[in-house]
């Protein structure tokens, strides 16, 4: 039952979505995966090298696929992927200002029947900001996430993973209020750093773990902790900071 935040900021944090997508579907988990940014093909591609079959999986009821960019020209087109039931982007119509059509896909995603025996359920979406730049207003945004906690982590003690991307230097001030009101709410926060001093071939970036304790006990502090990390091509190497190739 935990919400996990993963945040970058001059970089890309596409890997930790990718980690997370492959190590709940090989630890047996059913994912739900509101994919917002990419196309099935590219997410499976990535897969493959981390050793995950996708469309296995999606065949299997293991993963429940939303590929939203598809989802977006059938709604502006007039095409319905299943006439009769409403696209989980119902708001792009204008016709509702709301999520309730997401969190109601994702709801029905990931109710458990009786012959499922997966050992959890786990909501993914790439990436929030994604909303706010089809025309979603935050308060919309913050309220679809407030309901899938209480559903998936609380109701059904699954896990909730969301991405996205925050500067702080940005004029964007939707986008930072909804990250603002996110770091307050997540049990865990990653959040992915570009250098400040710029491109280096040894050190992509820099990863600070967050572990939310004041979250739970008011008197304790949260936890920090500081990590420099390499990405390459099918896994990511992480190292105190001063510790990389290029320093020793």
């Amino acid at each position: 039952g935990k919400f996990m935040l993963l945040r970058d900021t001059r970089t890309d944090g596409s890997f930790l979505v990718h980690h997370f997508l492959s190590f709940y579907l090989r630890a047996g988990c059913k994912v739900c995966f509101v994919a917002l940014l990419q196309s099935f093909s590219h997410y499976s591609i990535v897969a493959q090298k981390l050793g995950v079959n996708l469309a296995a999986a999606k065949e299997q009821g293991q993963l429940v696929f939303l590929e939203s960019l598809k989802s977006c020209l059938d709604l502006l087109f007039g095409e319905e992927e299943q006439p009769g039931q409403p696209s989980p982007l119902q708001f792009l119509s204008g016709s509702t200002c709301d999520l309730r059509a997401l969190f109601d896909f994702v709801q029905v995603s990931l109710t458990p029947c009786a012959r499922d025996s997966w050992k959890g359920l786990v909501l993914l979406v790439d990436d929030l900001s994604v909303l706010l730049s089809l025309g979603a207003a935050p308060v919309a945004v913050l309220d679809f996430i407030h309901y899938c906690r209480v559903s998936v982590c609380c109701q059904l003690q699954g896990n909730v993973v969301v991405l996205v991307h925050s500067s702080e230097d940005s004029e964007d001030e939707e986008n930072e209020l909804v990250v603002n009101s996110l770091c307050h709410h997540s049990d865990l926060i990653l959040w992915a750093e570009g250098l400040a001093t710029g491109f280096c071939k040894d050190v992509h970036g820099q990863m600070k773990i967050i572990k939310r304790l004041s979250l739970r006990q008011a008197a304790e502090q949260d936890l920090v902790q500081i990590y420099q990390y390499k990405i390459q091509d099918r896994n990511v190497t992480f190292f105190a900071r001063g510790l990389s190739a290029a320093v020793l």
